[in-house]
């Protein structure tokens, strides 16, 4: 069984158990006051297996599956050994889990004093993995909208640009700088990961012109 897949099923199980269980699924939340404030460390990945409802999980597991899929694929069969954070098996979940932590640190640090700040859900891993997937497939042909296709790169200029728009515009009640922090962990880690990851970008944007 894969890592992916187990995630995938964890996250499920776990978030479909406390949808009934509002007193534990609470104990699971990002509240970044407690966090910092009470030492509960554990809620900058516990609140990655916790969603608001089925559309929310639905959209990250299927997501994730979509594109974690090849990122795991890639890690096993071509970088196993390969630098010092490679050979820290398994890479994918420190991934996963890296951009989901990297994900919580702006509202760890804006929400640090407000007691009734909480926010939950798996983008942050999920957007790691998605930028992952990006840099190692530069040139893959994606649906934006399930409809408008463009290489891979391009979408992810686009995400990069509509999640810092939304972020600045605000009050939006999703935690855009979680998804832009997330993002920027898998491109850091990717970067990090594999040598060839820059020629392959400058390649991809010789395209265009």
């Amino acid at each position: 069984m894969s890592l992916l897949f187990g995630v995938i099923v964890l996250t499920i199980g776990i978030s479909w158990w406390v949808q009934d269980r509002p007193l534990l699924k609470a104990k699971l939340l990002l509240r970044p006051f407690d966090v910092i404030h009470k030492g509960q460390w554990y809620r900058l990945i516990s609140h990655g297996f916790i969603h608001a409802d089925f559309t929310h999980l639905a959209f990250n597991m299927f997501v994730l599956w979509q594109f974690g899929t090849s990122v795991e694929y890639q890690m096993q069969q071509a970088w196993s050994g390969s630098s010092l954070i490679a050979s820290l098996e398994p890479s994918f979940l420190v991934l996963y889990f890296g951009g989901m932590l990297a994900a919580g640190l702006p509202s760890l640090w804006k929400q640090r004093d407000n007691p009734n700040y909480a926010s939950l859900g798996a983008s942050g891993g999920v957007s790691a993995v998605m930028m992952a997937y990006i840099l190692l497939f530069p040139t893959n042909k994606l649906l934006l909208f399930f409809v408008i296709p463009m290489p891979a790169f391009v979408a992810g200029i686009l995400f990069f640009a509509y999640e810092r728009y939304m972020n600045k515009r605000g009050a939006t009640g999703i935690a855009h700088d979680a998804h832009l922090m997330g993002a920027i962990f898998g491109v850091v880690y990717v970067l990090l990961l594999d040598a060839d990851t820059l020629p392959r970008m400058i390649r991809a944007f010789s395209l265009l012109f």
